[in-house]
């Protein structure tokens, strides 16, 4: 795979990295704020998860094991116990991942909530010796000699983990996975593993899992990327229409995270990463990414007029059922019995919610505006053809909206599906006792409630004895469709931790190399007999004919056309040369021929191609 201010909410400690003199920052990790606490708590309740999950396994075996009745009996007994701890973990773990308050703006503007997620914990991680062993075998280098390059690799792992709520914590984790491409192809060759474990417990479970394969790692920070846009996005104040523009950003390229992992990632170990879960957060993200547009559009537009009532009545429309698609998402398996009941119960009281919104606004786009003229009529009429998704029952159109008793009793009819979905919600709402502790959307619940009552209270009149008819559905219409922003991995710019080995295109793990010999060179008249080229490395890149370099060579009987002929045929059958290699190895293995047929020549040069297995020459 490839890899793409807001204030900080805790204090900053620093890393100086001294490969490149900048800074790298991440979170102080024994920092008290709400945000680290919780976070702490969950690394608490993964880590006891891992003890009760061991421990299972453990009785488990011995209860498959044992033919002793006694003995099974007391396994059995303590395997009930052992549940019931992990039952109970999980549930606390649940109403941590149910908190989602803590991640909200503080202002003390009524807003509706959004869903963040919880960043996946990880384990410590020591690759000093599984690294100085592989330089040390690999490229025949004394491993000691990187320690520098080693630890600052860690550093960044560490840092890695507690990254802050800003685009700083963003390039932090990005910067870890670009580095993690440059590891790859220095140490983890294509068909023998490193030997180094990587450890990550679920975001919403907390069920560990391990994996040698860096691919997890990779696929755990770019999860780790997406659920922090969605903490950045949760924090923004909603009530400027900066605040929501950074909002719809962030969880727009929280979608984009969510959906790269689910189109390169696959057979994950865990839940959270599997293409079910990331199909669901892709989706909940762009209903909260419509659910900003809404809000935006009625900041942008307070003039109230009753086309900007119509427009705002298909926008809460369309919030409305991007939600319960989300809602029909988390309700199927094996998504429904993974995450939290509060999640599903919340984005289900959103669709009722902003369902109630539609009809609201339909209502006061019929009663607070009347028609004056045959031309206004013509320009509503036209208006009002593409807003129901079926025309209402009664009259004619053209008459509805010209007769102000018929405007009435349709956004009559609208008010009191509106006042339906509200009660509806706020009865789904009562029956999650999570929700319940969560006052922000209790207010914001019982306040749109109450605007619907009053305004059914302004419009119903005492000699009202006509039934109100079922008003017609709203067509849901957005002004600006969200968008999944795929990560841009090149905007963070790194340099190779470990550059000192030599270039990636010749030193890496899938490249084989020979033990390191030494020549003796006597200077003659005409000099050593060969040419240098590059830097870092040097390159032969061509011997003198007759010169001391060529007599040395067949003396010693160094690597001889053939032998670097075989090697070549080796490792090709590995890694599929491109033309031009393959004619440089033809031209290499005819060096002796080509040399005798160009006794005129000063030089015959020599692919470095041939003498590894690299694509071009430098």
């Amino acid at each position: 795979m490839k890899m793409e201010n807001i204030p900080c909410d805790s204090d900053l400690f620093l890393t100086q990295r001294e490969a490149q003199g900048s800074i790298r920052k991440g979170c102080d990790p024994f920092a008290q704020t709400q945000r680290s606490k919780l976070q702490h708590r969950r690394a608490r309740i993964n880590q006891q998860i891992n003890k009760e999950m061991r421990m299972r396994a453990g009785a488990e075996n011995l209860f498959r094991a044992t033919t002793n009745h006694k003995v099974r009996e007391t396994v059995a007994l303590e395997l009930s116990y052992v549940n019931s701890n992990l039952q109970l973990l999980k549930e606390e773990l649940e109403e941590l991942n149910s908190s989602v308050e803590i991640y909200q703006n503080e202002s003390d503007a009524v807003s509706v909530p959004m869903i963040p997620l919880g960043l996946k914990e990880t384990k410590d991680l020591d690759v000093t010796e599984a690294l100085k062993d592989f330089i040390a075998n690999h490229y025949g280098e004394d491993g000691s000699l990187y320690d520098k390059e080693i630890r600052e690799l860690m550093d960044l792992r560490q840092a890695m983990r507690t990254p802050s709520r800003s685009d700083a914590g963003i390039e932090l984790l990005v910067e870890y996975y670009n580095q993690l491409y440059f590891l790859d192809n220095r140490f983890f060759p294509p068909n023998k593993p490193l030997g180094v474990f990587f450890h990550w417990y679920d975001s919403l479970t907390g069920v560990p899992s391990c994996q040698r394969a860096l691919a997890f790692e990779k696929g755990s920070v770019l999860f780790n990327m997406g659920a922090l846009y969605t903490q950045i996005g949760a924090r923004q104040d909603r009530l400027s229409v900066q605040g929501i523009d950074t909002a719809i950003d962030a969880f727009q390229k929280a979608a984009g995270c969510f959906n790269y992992l689910k189109e390169n990632f696959s057979n994950a170990p865990s839940l959270d990463m599997s293409a079910s879960s990331l199909n669901m957060l892709v989706r909940l993200m762009v209903a909260q990414v419509q659910e900003c547009v809404f809000e935006k559009f009625l900041l942008q537009n307070p003039q109230n007029d009753l086309f900007t009532q119509l427009q705002a009545a298909q926008e809460a429309a369309k919030v409305e059922e991007v939600y319960t698609l989300v809602y029909r998402t988390m309700t199927q398996p094996p998504v429904k019995d993974y995450i939290p009941f509060s999640w599903s119960t919340m984005v289900h009281v959103k669709a009722e919610h902003f369902k109630a919104l539609s009809h609201y606004h339909a209502a006061c786009s019929l009663c607070d505006y009347s028609t004056a003229g045959e031309t206004e009529v013509k320009t509503q009429e036209k208006a009002f053809a593409q807003f129901h998704v079926t025309a209402p029952e009664g009259p004619s159109l053209a008459f509805i909206l010209q007769d102000p008793e018929e405007r009435r009793k349709l956004g009559k009819a609208h008010l009191k599906r509106a006042i339906m979905k509200h009660e509806e919600a706020m009865r789904i709402h009562g029956l999650c006792k999570i929700l319940r502790k969560m006052d922000i959307l209790q207010e914001v619940l019982t306040l749109t409630h109450r605007k619907s009552l009053s305004k059914y209270s302004d419009i119903d009149h005492e000699e009202d004895f006509f039934e109100t008819g079922e008003a017609p559905d709203i067509q849901p219409i957005t002004c600006q469709r969200p968008e999944i922003k795929t990560p841009v991995f090149s905007k963070v710019k790194v340099t190779d931790i470990f550059h000192r080995l030599g270039p990636l295109s010749v030193f890496s793990a899938k490249h084989k190399w020979r033990p390191p010999q030494k020549v003796h060179l006597e200077k003659g008249d005409d000099g050593f007999g060969f040419t240098l080229r590059g830097d870092a490395p040097v390159l032969v890149a061509g011997i003198v004919p007759g010169g001391c370099a060529e007599v040395v060579d067949k003396r010693a009987s160094m690597l001889t056309a053939c032998e670097l002929l075989g090697c070549n045929k080796e490792n090709s059958k590995k890694s599929v040369l491109g033309s031009k290699s393959a004619s440089a190895l033809r031209l290499w293995s005819k060096r002796s021929k080509a040399s005798k047929r160009n006794q005129n020549s000063n030089v015959v040069h020599l692919p470095f191609s041939a003498v590894q297995n690299s694509e071009s020459m430098y």
